[in-house]
């Protein structure tokens, strides 16, 4: 049977251009029918603020990263962020776009031990 799940781990933040590889990875997966769960960690968890990537676009050939992330979550696939990285920046569930989770690292161990591919960005 074919996987098709796949795990993305972003470390990056807002003013990081892999971010948006990681956001273009993610839809590209999802277009092409993989379940994908997305965990923010470090200056990643800035991605999950409500508003803060509504106006970013890192490449002018992407959509804005707001508009990938409201594309993602609206797929069905999941967000998690790292408690303490949310913790750190002071964010609470409240400060979080709707639907993402603050969440320990078994977020992705489920999809891992499935056979999930991973990438790291």
């Amino acid at each position: 049977m074919e996987n098709k799940k796949l795990v993305i781990v972003l470390t990056r933040g807002l003013d990081d251009e892999r971010s948006s590889v990681a956001f273009s990875m993610a839809n590209a997966a999802i277009n092409n029918g993989m379940e994908v769960t997305l965990f923010l960690v470090s200056s990643g968890a800035d991605w999950a603020r409500k508003k803060a990537a509504d106006k970013i676009r890192q490449n002018p050939e992407d959509p804005t990263l707001g508009e990938m992330l409201k594309n993602f979550l609206e797929s069905g696939c999941k967000i998690g962020v790292c408690p303490p990285c949310a913790a750190m920046r002071g964010y609470d569930a409240e400060d979080l776009i709707d639907g993402v989770v603050i969440t320990g690292p078994t977020f992705i161990f489920d999809p891992m031990n499935e056979g999930a591919s991973t990438l790291t960005f």
